[in-house]
């Protein structure tokens, strides 16, 4: 049968609608419902150990809702057992889930146990090597109690201080993996604090059934095509990090069933699949600041396709090759990407410092810098901060600083 047919505008909207955006924000300040609700249309929330803003796990529901209470989050995903609703695992990356997925990811952790290389290549290398030292760690956390890597009692020096794991962390890690553990809490520094899973998990969660491989791998992508709305096979792979076969094998069961269908999307060179519930909205009207970890972003290939915005973190760039900044946040205003603006969060004098501001070819300066200005402030009241310190610099930057702060 012939394609459907979809235009570029179009794509873009289905997309920012499927990702929370065709909606407005809540009045006043979002409660937990708000943040459940959020966090189930996306499906997963990125974790990041950079902190120039806030974590990135939190910026996604800023993004959507707009001031919220944090604790909310921390609650749902390391609060007291009852309470529970998030578990953290390597989905898209390491992630915070919704408990009702957990099950979804036991064909992936029984990989893991069997040393059946499905990514994380030196942790089943550690395995295969260490594996009396990975059942001695085991056993201390079952006798012990829920423990972070720094209080093993015989983790063995780091080895470097950038993912220089001890030998002791990436047993807990390989064990994490492998779903005998899970993350009890986080303290501190966010450092992980591992128990095991039977104790972590509510008993409903653990009592649920574990699906074929095969159809845990159909609902991830029936989780990714609704979290998108409109995606290549390569999206939807790379949402929940999916094996390629597995997602060639899925995706075809899936378009067959007429559960997916598959499109021909304005501009792009492969074929689009489109998720039959998505909403395909005639206009959106959003405004918000896009952490680099953002779901609608986080993929430079899609982003580029759907915005033509060619976007990539500059942290791990040397300071002269920047083009943008350090830690640079796209704007959404509408339906477009407008402008990016390197933020920080210097907590020492509350001030929210902008260091730069850029315009995107072909935006009007008048028409984004007041929205601008006025999401920036929302940001710094969110994040505690009592000052916002707009640049001078560049057309964007002075057409904010002159407007009020």
């Amino acid at each position: 049968m012939p394609r459907q047919k979809i235009s570029t505008a179009a794509a873009r909207r289905i997309a920012l609608a499927a990702q929370g955006f065709g909606q407005a924000r809540p009045e006043g300040t979002a409660n937990v419902g708000h943040v459940k609700r959020a966090i189930e249309r996306l499906g997963l929330l990125q974790i990041d150990s950079v902190n120039v803003l806030t974590r990135a796990h939190y910026l996604p529901l800023f993004s959507r809702l707009g001031n919220y209470d944090s604790e909310h989050l921390d609650d749902i995903a390391w609060g007291r057992k009852s309470r529970r609703g998030l578990f953290e695992f390597w989905a898209h990356e390491a992630s915070l889930l919704p408990l009702a997925s957990q099950p979804l990811f036991r064909w992936r952790m029984d990989r893991a146990a069997r040393n059946d290389g499905d990514g994380k290549g030196k942790l089943h290398s550690f395995r295969r090597e260490k594996k009396k030292y990975i059942d001695e760690i085991r056993r201390e956390v079952t006798d012990r109690g829920p423990l972070a890597a720094s209080e093993l009692s015989n983790a063995g020096p780091g080895r470097g201080a950038w993912w220089g794991w001890s030998d002791g962390k990436l047993a807990l890690e390989w064990l994490f993996f492998a779903g005998e553990l899970t993350t009890a809490t986080r303290r501190g520094t966010f450092e992980r604090v591992y128990d095991l899973t039977e104790r972590v998990l509510p008993a409903a969660v653990q009592a649920m059934p574990t699906p074929t491989p095969e159809e845990a791998q159909r609902e991830l992508l029936r989780l990714s095509a609704r979290a998108m709305g409109v995606a290549t096979e390569t999206d939807l792979r790379d949402y929940y990090r999916l094996g390629v076969a597995d997602t060639k094998a899925r995706l075809a069961e899936l378009v067959e069933a007429g559960e997916l269908l598959q499109v021909a999307v304005e501009g792009w060179q492969k074929p689009g699949y489109l998720d039959p519930q998505a909403r395909q909205p005639r206009r959106v009207e959003a405004r918000a600041l896009l952490a680099p970890f953002d779901p609608l972003i986080w993929e430079r290939d899609r982003t580029q396709r759907i915005f033509d915005f060619f976007y990539r973190i500059e942290i791990y760039t040397p300071v002269h090759k920047r083009v943008h900044g350090y830690y640079v946040l796209p704007f959404l205003l509408g339906d477009r990407l407008v402008a990016r603006v390197d933020l920080k969060a210097d907590r020492a004098n509350s001030t929210l410092l902008v260091h730069a501001a850029h315009l995107e070819e072909g935006a009007d300066v008048a028409a984004v810098a007041g929205p601008l200005r006025e999401e920036l402030r929302l940001m710094a009241d969110w994040l505690g901060l009592e000052k916002l310190s707009l640049p001078r610099a560049g057309k964007l930057g002075r057409s904010m600083t002159n407007g009020r702060t």
